[in-house]
This record gives C-alpha cells, sequence and structure tokens, in this order.
C-alpha cells in the first residue's frame, strides 16, 4: 500500500499534468484565432488594388484577365489582388502588370459621364479563396436592394502613400427622382446615388472608384462622392448594366 506522501505526490503532479494541458488547449485556441484574424487571412476576393501615382484607385475583377475600374482613375504602376492592407505584403497576394487598357470611348473628364475604364491584366490570376471574380449587372438594380461598397481608406492621409485599411458600407440606392434632385444640374444618366447630405463631413479619405454589389452582382463604380461614401455621404455611381454589352463585347474581342 502506498504511503500518504507518495500518493500526495502523484496527486499533485497530475493536477501540474492537468493544468499545463488546459494551458496548452487555451494557448492553441488563442493562436488558431490569432492566426485566422491575421490581415492576411481576409480579403474581398474581387478587389484589385491599382497601385498608381498620385493616388490609387479600386478595381472589381469581373474575369480572371479583366478588371473594371473608373476612367477617371490613373495608369496603374501594379496591379495587386488578395490585398487586405496595402501597406502589408502577404503570401496571399497576386501581382500583375496591365497588358490592356480600354477607356469607355465617350467618357467624359469634365462630367465624368460613361466613367468606366476595362483593364486587360497581363496574365490571368489564379482563381482561389483569396482572389475571385464578381458578376456584372445585366438588368436595372431593384429599389430597396442593399448594396455592398469596399474601398480602402488612410487613417491619416499622406500623398503618394498607400492606405491604412480595408472598409466597408452596406448602403441603399436612392429612387431616381431624389438622386436627380440631389445632382441638380448636372447629368443623372446612368448614374445610381447612396447616402445623405451629412452635417458633418470626417476628414476620412478613401480610395476611389470603389464597387456596389447589389444581389451578388456589380452594379456600380464609384465616380466621385461629397465625403466619406463608408460613413454614410453621398456616393455617385456609375451604373454598370447599362454598359454591359460594351464590357462584353471588350472581353470577347481581346
Amino acid at each position: 500500500m502506498s504511503a500518504p506522501g507518495e500518493i500526495a505526490a502523484a496527486m499533485k503532479f497530475c493536477l501540474i499534468v492537468t493544468l499545463l494541458g488546459a494551458t496548452a488547449v487555451v494557448l492553441a485556441n488563442e493562436s488558431k484565432k490569432e492566426k485566422l484574424s491575421s490581415p492576411g487571412e481576409f480579403t474581398i476576393p474581387y478587389l484589385a488594388y491599382l497601385q498608381s501615382s498620385p493616388e490609387p484607385c479600386v478595381g472589381s475583377l469581373i474575369s480572371p484577365e479583366w478588371i473594371l475600374t473608373a476612367a477617371h482613375c490613373p495608369l496603374p504602376v501594379k496591379i495587386r489582388l488578395g490585398v487586405f492592407q496595402p501597406t502589408i505584403k502577404n503570401n496571399k497576394e497576386q501581382i500583375r502588370n496591365y497588358s490592356l487598357i480600354v477607356p469607355h470611348p465617350e467618357f467624359n473628364t469634365h462630367t465624368l459621364e460613361n466613367d468606366l475604364m476595362m483593364i486587360k491584366l497581363s496574365e490571368a490570376v489564379a482563381l482561389n479563396p483569396y482572389v475571385g471574380t464578381i458578376a456584372i449587372a445585366l438588368e436595372p438594380l431593384v429599389l430597396n436592394d442593399s448594396c455592398f461598397i469596399p474601398t480602402w481608406r488612410w487613417n491619416e492621409y499622406k500623398n503618394l502613400s498607400d492606405p491604412d485599411i480595408l472598409t466597408w458600407t452596406s448602403q441603399y440606392s436612392l429612387p431616381s427622382h431624389e438622386c436627380q434632385g440631389i445632382l441638380s444640374q448636372r447629368t443623372t444618366a446612368n448614374i445610381m446615388c447612396v447616402g445623405q447630405p451629412l452635417s458633418t463631413l470626417y476628414a476620412i479619405k478613401e480610395v476611389s472608384a470603389a464597387p456596389a454589389v447589389c444581389a451578388g452582382r456589380l452594379h456600380g463604380i464609384l465616380s466621385w462622392a461629397k465625403g466619406s461614401v463608408t460613413l454614410g455621404s453621398e456616393g455617385f455611381f456609375t451604373e454598370v448594366h447599362p454598359y454591359a454589352r460594351w464590357i462584353l463585347k471588350i472581353i470577347k474581342s481581346h
């Protein structure tokens, strides 16, 4: 029969092993959480970061070889896909150049009418959970459909710098008569409006040409805004569906 001292020592050893095991499980779970929430583990697959000067733009990957963005954007010097935080490189990124730029032939630099541009990548991307495509809208948006609008923003804007963080909002598109009232003398052809005038304008700068994804399809490309769209300010998007035939023709012919 074991002596009382031996029994106490055995119980103490078992307790230490149990505590160490529990600690290991907690640390493993915390490590797993940290790994899954790290910047490289989360992307919006169809977003492309168009690195350019003086400022970048957002692009939307509509096929493995083609990006749709705004015609007012400068030409990119580098195209990065699978990006969460542009200031940090991650091993999920795919980097491309462009082989062809096709702005809409009737783009007006003064009024920003027909503010769309197609970019053909130098090489097709590999589709995976971090890089993927978004289908373009072929029909008008159904009224009261909510639109998901993602972009990147600077916490503190500095010229020629990459933005700090990925941000997004969900907004309802405004009825056409409200949109026309906001635009006043400006053209309302093929323009979708979101947001409302804000009494407080935040000094937050966002990357231009953000997409509006409604009902799972790309319905708009941000042309201009009055403040921060992701904080609820007015944003004016070029509708995609009126240009669907032009977009598909460009893809097929090139």
